[in-house]
């Protein structure tokens, strides 16, 4: 079987919010999900996804043009996705995004999201698309290929230090989110 990792397009959009909810659950946060087809459409495309029949239906999907919610107005979100071997939607999927590294003065990927339907684990999907960003990596000169997995996530760890990354330990990361970030952006 020939894996095919391509770039996602407005039609992939409700597998993708789909996936997403399946990956909070597997990450014990089932409620966690706030974000809708639409957000994400707009995050990834610079529209607002709108179904193109009466039934509300987003597997073909028109794109209310609008700009996306960042300074330039252009997406700073992307995706890279692999369809199902028996056509019955995605079998997984990778959302990135840069970042950038002021000492190499060089930007980098950071993966958001990578996630594979449980029936495809095991069958190298996870690594076509982590292979696919390593790529874009070398293609365009990005000098790191970042990401965060749980501690907990012992199968994810494997295949990543298999791959060959190295965990970063010797960082903390902080979080300013809710009305923790409003009360210090509101601060003049």
């Amino acid at each position: 079987m020939s894996i095919v990792v391509r770039p996602a397009t407005p039609a992939d959009v409700a597998s993708m919010h789909d996936m997403i909810v399946e990956l909070a659950i597997f990450e014990k946060e089932p409620d966690a999900v706030i974000a809708t087809v639409e957000d994400l459409h707009k995050a990834l495309f610079g529209g607002i996804a709108v179904p193109d029949n009466e039934y509300g239906d987003h597997d073909s999907m028109e794109v209310a043009r609008d700009i996306a919610d960042t300074p330039s107005g252009h997406p700073a979100l992307f995706a890279h996705v692999i369809d199902d071997p028996d056509g019955e939607g995605l079998a997984g999927m990778a959302i990135w995004f840069l970042n950038f590294s002021t000492w190499e003065g060089r930007h980098g990927v950071y993966l958001e999201d990578l996630y594979v339907r449980p029936q495809f684990r095991g069958q190298g999907f996870g690594k076509a698309l982590m292979a696919e960003l390593a790529k874009i990596c070398t293609e365009n000169n990005y000098t790191r290929f970042q990401w965060w997995v749980l501690k907990w996530n012992q199968s994810a760890i494997d295949v990543y230090e298999k791959l060959g990354a190295v965990a970063q330990d010797e960082w903390v990361t902080y979080r300013l989110a809710g009305q923790r970030l409003n009360i210090l952006g509101a601060q003049d």
